[in-house]
């Protein structure tokens, strides 16, 4: 998948995050639940740019890597809210499977760029 192409899906995750949130119960824990998910599923998209105007692969895997675990804390959150019937099941089910996607490309590109830095170190 093309760097744009992954952008674009992070974007349109980003904002499904936000409708969702907005949806959830008045409530306090509602409430609670509203902000930590916004700030994750948000933040994931956002590093995930950042991540793309890095200025060397080291900085690029550190900002990848914050990139996932945003991810990983909204898939959380996303889990917690499908498991307590904040929302209903069938609303969340394709939601959390994005997520898990996500989670899973930067993952593997993840993978590829510390393969790619551990040769370049034992090249030297």
């Amino acid at each position: 998948m093309r760097g744009d192409e992954l952008s674009e899906r992070m974007l349109n995750f980003a904002a499904r995050i936000i409708k969702l949130a907005a949806s959830l119960p008045k409530t306090t824990v509602g409430d609670h639940i509203c902000i930590q998910l916004v700030k994750s599923g948000t933040s994931s998209g956002a590093n995930y740019e950042e991540a793309r105007a890095a200025e060397s692969k080291t900085d690029f895997s550190h900002k990848l890597s914050v990139s996932l675990k945003e991810l990983r804390e909204t898939k959380f959150w996303l889990m917690i809210i499908e498991k307590t019937g904040l929302i209903p099941s069938k609303r969340m089910g394709n939601i959390i499977m994005e997520s898990d996607e996500l989670c899973k490309i930067l993952g593997k590109s993840l993978i590829t760029v510390r393969g790619y830095q551990c040769k370049m170190r034992n090249e030297k």
